[in-house]
């Protein structure tokens, strides 16, 4: 998916815990390590099922510490916007509005030529009229071409715009994974996500009246029509999805087989979602309030669809290398988004804004009963490392894309260096305290 914007990840970590990674995009550590298992980084367990194994002591706990906090902010289509705003409007002022006054301009100097030329009052009626119908259907044609020219325009303006934002709040002390004597991991891991995207939809652009023009046969009805045209209309909106999910994941890693030079570890991992799929259209010339502002749609969580999702992962590994692949939504769990369309006993903003939903949707912009496919990914993964994993080289790559619960595509590759130091804070104060 190309970016326009910056995309920005902020995240709060504690030395042990950073954080799991989402549906739509990884933070943390994550989003410059990629998805490989690094023992150093919580995160990364996130990713293959099978690196907890790696990221456990002998026998025991580790946990996370404070949850992570991952925020992004994305946006495109807005260069050269303003220059195509100004086309519009010429349009719609220029070509448009004076092509009616040049028409009962035209329509006026007919009778007063004929007033000048020696004529009588009727005579320079008659002539009026008959040039009001000689031409009322060709100026009408080019003011329709005009509204036409503004609904292309409108669309060339509004189809590339969006702006999408995304946050991850992880639950404390979490992931937390647990070796068995026997060498069995176990992982705990729990999230809150929201994604949010708004783009416009493009209407048709008319004038209410306009056909009532062509029907003028003198000129003070032409008059009379003119006057009574009413505003452009257009049902041009605001389209508005957001996807929030809790979601709670156990995990599983072993170690399948082992020789002196490498190992072999397998894991899976349930994810439980409790996603609230919601989409939600205003018409930008309504002036009514609708019923449910901006800021209630975002938080709410009126309609909940519940599902499991499974992954698998497999690492190979070596002293000073391991690869790997991951299965993620082997099972694709689909999820339902809140209906929308049902315009009975609906009044005022939230009828014009229903309606316009179901124009939108016979005409395939929009579906008002869509559902998300949580679609299977595969994930390789590879890391250079040395021997305890300080320094590694190392990144993932998703090899197909899917489609988030918003309708983008994505597909994530990361390449890295990193570093990393155990308690380097508490080393520096132990070289310190021998010194004195």
């Amino acid at each position: 998916m190309k970016k326009y914007l910056v995309l920005t990840c902020l995240s709060l970590f504690s030395s042990v815990g950073w954080a799991s990674m989402y549906l739509y995009q990884p933070i943390g550590s994550s989003i410059v390590l990629g998805g490989y298992g690094n023992r150093h980084a919580l995160s990364t367990a996130s990713g293959n099922p099978a690196s907890s194994y790696l990221m456990a002591n002998l026998e025991g706990f580790r946990v996370g510490f404070l949850g992570s906090l991952g925020i992004s902010v994305e946006g495109g289509g807005v260069d050269g916007v303003n220059d195509k705003v100004d086309d519009l409007v010429d349009i719609l002022e220029d070509d448009f509005v004076s092509t009616l006054d040049n028409f009962v301009t035209a329509t006026a100097q007919v009778g007063q030529d004929e007033i000048d030329n020696g004529g009588t009052a009727q005579d320079a009626e008659d002539a009026m009229n008959a040039y009001i119908v000689a031409n009322v259907d060709t100026t009408v044609d080019s003011l329709e071409t005009s509204l036409d020219t503004a609904s292309d325009s409108v669309a060339d303006i509004a189809d590339p715009i969006y702006a999408k934002f995304a946050t991850t709040l992880q639950a404390p002390f979490t992931p937390i994974i647990y070796k068995t004597r026997r060498r069995n991991v176990f992982t705990l891991e729990g999230s809150a996500s929201i994604v949010g995207r708004a783009s416009i939809l493009a209407g048709d652009i008319a004038l209410s009246g306009l056909d009532d023009v062509r029907t003028a046969t003198d000129y003070a009805d032409l008059e009379t029509k003119v006057d009574n045209l009413g505003d452009i209309e257009t049902d041009t909106s605001a389209y508005i999805k957001r996807a929030s999910d809790y979601r709670f994941s156990i995990g599983y890693s072993t170690m399948h087989s082992r020789t002196p030079t490498e190992a072999i570890l397998i894991g899976g991992r349930l994810n439980f979602h409790r996603l609230a799929l919601g989409q939600k259209l205003t018409v930008l010339t309504e002036e009514d309030d609708p019923s449910v502002s901006y800021g209630d749609f975002f938080i709410s969580r009126d309609k909940i669809s519940t599902g499991i999702s499974l992954d698998l992962g497999a690492l190979l590994v070596r002293r000073n290398f391991q690869l790997g692949m991951t299965l993620s939504n082997v099972n694709e769990p689909t999820f339902k988004y809140e209906e929308i369309g049902n315009c009975s006993g609906l009044t005022g903003a939230d009828l014009t804004n229903c309606n316009a939903a179901v124009s939108f949707a016979s005409s395939g912009d929009i579906d008002l009963n869509e559902t998300y496919k949580m679609e299977a990914q595969m994930t390789i993964d590879a890391a250079i490392k040395s021997k305890d994993q300080h320094i590694s080289l190392g990144g993932s790559y998703d090899v197909n894309p899917i489609k988030d619960p918003l309708g983008d595509e994505y597909q994530w590759s990361v390449v890295s260096l990193s570093f990393f130091s155990d308690y380097l804070l508490i080393e520096v104060f132990e070289q310190e305290s021998d010194k004195t």
